[in-house]
């Protein structure tokens, strides 16, 4: 198993089984990835969770395997045969397959006709002796010729149909000449014709893209297209029926009208449910992934820190609902105004915003993208123009906003504020630490993907929850500032571990040290060691529990030090980092008897202690005005930030009323897979006006510059 796995990961077998060992012992993803580098080889999360779910398949597959061959034991059909096969299937398809002849089945016709004693007359008819009416009666016995005919049929298509070797066979070539095909149903309602291209629409299986097939499996679902595979079949019909070739005229045309039947009826059905089924499976890992590192780049988005913001949730009837948080978070102040239709108050809305900014040094306002946030956007562009001072504005992704303001979440942390406010709470802290209030709301309910609702839920919540889980343990927790919800995905760390340290710090106040965080009730050694290193106290008795070293490697970081010649104090110092531009890892590693890449993370750490990874991406853009559909102009340049990524482009937010859409073709004049390899959601972008259909409210938009292309 270890080999298999390494070969197909193209890894060290050792690498394998040392990730397989330190996971059986209790080691998460992120900490194998950060803290055992020596031992793992340096492999990153994805691949030490890569190595994991191989493991997991195999385990699963000797499992059915095992189970399968004591299964046959039972009915009494284990053969020696049987038994090497099984040991040389690699998947669960072929252990399936083997297994198929055997599996217990409902009373078919074949069976029906097995229980009248019809098997030898099946066998008789597919061998090559001599037809003789005669025979063939005696054979059948009791039971009429013209009777047990079909029932013989059924036995011999049945036993045709379950060849393993005969399935894999079709498979191959379907999945290789296919055609997967879709038309419009005769009275189907398409009215806003989302599916019009694939009306009278087909396209190869081998070629198919991924979104392609997501798209069509909805139309299928919503009854609005016919979907099918259409395989020409002659050629692999003329080679199966070449093997009855050698049997007499009589018995050939009923083994020939048994497997026709049979392929028609159940073979071919049967596997065109499984290569659907495959094409599905490949669509939804593609999505899935668009989706999570989507989120991955929105979790990711830089903190706007030391900022008051005021935030907006924008509404028609309901009203704007808005809060003022300050520089660490904290709701000031909370309330409503009505800039939009109906009340369409702006005087009244203008008196609030220029109160506000009166009572507090608003530097930021946060708007967030839903319903009617273009109107408040121009209402707040145009009343900044009037302003006193200098304000900048942002759109933010609300997505899961509303989702958040009514969880048990809100409830807990501001449970006299109303559902609608703590929205707009939720969008003011989502520029400020977008990681620490994304981590309150259900990663599946953040919109930044396509088809998240037509794919496996319960795959989806696992590889978001992986990347929440990555992201939160990269950039690392203020252990003293962490809501629950943001400590629960730290490494070592569960929901009941988080409440407790949450508890404690409400008892005894901040922690002072990491050794403190030993005495939170439940949180045992092992945890202690998961976790230790992802959580940080800044300004604590020893600056050391500020940096991502690991408490482990606290005696190797003073060794260091000393060789140094350079005392604890000094970290994080300018003395200190100039000093470590001249180090060479090796040499030190070597000297210290410790493995280089740990060397290596504490020096980064000891020149930058509490360096936060988000820093080193673009800033959220910040605007002071807003253009309408009707004012763009082909050619038109623009900066914008990049709101989604999918399979087939990029939308990007220019500042108008609608997002804009940069085709794969446009995103640079070098061949682009896809659109991920260029552009990640929270890109600051360089866009050019392509084409404006204001009737449909869309907008093209190309990277290319005009004068390039």
């Amino acid at each position: 198993m270890i080999t298999k796995i390494a070969k197909e990961l193209k890894l060290k077998a050792s690498q394998v089984e040392t990730v397989r060992q330190l996971a059986a012992d209790g080691a998460t993803i992120p900490f194998m990835a950060r803290y055992r580098k020596e031992m793992t080889g340096n492999l990153d999360e994805v691949e030490i969770k890569a190595i994991l779910d191989a493991v997991q398949y195999e385990e699963n597959l000797q499992k059915r395997k095992t189970d399968v061959l004591a299964k046959l034991e039972e009915l009494e059909k284990s053969t020696p045969e049987l038994a090497r096969a099984l040991e040389a299937a690699t998947t669960l398809q072929q252990v399936d397959d083997i297994y198929l002849p055997y599996r217990p089945k409902r009373r078919t016709k074949a069976e029906q006709g097995r229980e009248k004693g019809l098997q030898q007359l099946a066998d008789w008819y597919r061998a090559p002796s001599v037809y003789s009416l005669e025979d063939a009666q005696k054979l059948a016995g009791d039971v009429p010729l013209d009777e047990a005919l079909p029932f013989v049929q059924s036995i011999i298509g049945e036993e045709w149909g379950e060849e393993a070797t005969l399935r894999q066979t079709l498979r191959t070539r379907v999945r290789k000449e296919a055609l997967l095909r879709s038309r419009k149903k005769k009275q189907a309602e398409d009215e806003k014709e989302i599916f019009a291209q694939y009306y009278e629409y087909e396209e190869k299986v081998a070629g198919i893209v991924p979104h392609r097939v997501l798209a069509l499996n909805r139309g299928e679902r919503t009854d609005v297209l016919q979907v099918k595979l259409v395989f020409d079949e002659t050629g692999f019909m003329d080679q199966v029926l070449r093997r009855f070739d050698r049997l007499p005229v009589e018995k050939r045309e009923l083994v020939v009208h048994a497997v026709k039947e049979t392929y028609k009826k159940s073979v071919f059905p049967a596997i065109e449910r499984e290569i659907r089924g495959e094409l599905t499976e490949t669509a939804e890992e593609q999505a899935i992934d668009v989706f999570a590192k989507n989120l991955k780049q929105l979790y990711m988005q830089p903190p706007l820190r030391e900022v008051v913001v005021l935030g907006i949730d924008p509404a028609y009837r309901t009203g704007c609902k808005w809060a003022v948080v300050n520089e660490i978070g904290k709701v000031e102040e909370v309330g409503v105004f009505y800039p939009t239709a109906p009340k369409h108050d702006i005087a009244g809305s203008e008196k609030v915003l220029s109160s506000l900014v009166k009572r507090y040094p608003i530097s930021v306002i946060v708007i967030g993208n839903g319903t009617a946030s273009r109107e408040t956007e121009q209402f707040v562009a145009n009343w900044l123009k009037t302003a006193e001072r200098e304000i900048a504005y942002a759109i933010v992704n609300e997505a899961g906003a509303s989702v958040y303001s009514a969880s048990e979440v809100a409830r807990t942390e501001f449970p006299e504020l109303k559902v609608e406010e703590r929205s707009a709470v939720s969008i003011a802290r989502r520029i400020q630490d977008a990681m620490a209030e994304l981590v309150k709301v259900d990663p599946q309910s953040v919109g930044v993907g396509q088809y998240q609702h037509d794919v496996s839920q319960n795959k989806l919540k696992n590889s978001l929850e992986f990347v929440v889980e990555s992201v939160v343990n990269m950039v690392g927790v203020d252990v003293n500032r962490a809501s629950e919800s943001l400590l629960m995905y730290v490494s070592g760390l569960n929901k009941t571990t988080a409440k407790n340290i949450v508890a404690y710090r409400d008892e005894f106040g901040r922690f002072d040290t990491r050794k403190e965080i030993k005495k939170v009730p439940r949180l045992g050694a092992k945890a202690y060691e998961q976790a230790a290193g992802f959580l940080r106290i800044t300004n604590g008795s020893d600056v050391l529990d500020q940096t991502e070293i690991h408490p482990e490697s606290y005696k190797l970081t003073l060794s260091l030090l000393k060789e140094l010649g350079v005392k604890k104090q000094a970290v994080g110092t300018a003395e200190l980092r100039d000093r470590l531009k001249a180090v060479d890892a090796r040499e030190l590693s070597e000297k210290l008897g410790a493995g280089l890449p740990t060397v290596e993370d504490i020096l980064k750490s000891l020149a930058k202690p509490g360096r936060d990874p988000r820093e080193d991406i673009q800033k959220p853009l910040l605007r002071t005005d807003v253009m309408d559909l009707d004012d763009l102009k082909v050619g038109m340049e623009f900066q914008g930030t990049v709101r989604n990524v999918i399979d087939f482009g990029a939308f990007v937010d220019i500042g108008v009323k609608q997002d804009g859409l940069v085709h794969i073709s446009k995103l640079s004049n070098r061949y682009v897979k896809h659109p991920l390899d260029v552009v990640a959601v929270g890109d600051i972008v360089t866009v050019w006006i392509e084409q404006v259909d204001v009737n449909r409210g869309r907008i093209s938009l190309t990277m290319l510059e005009p004068s390039k292309q």
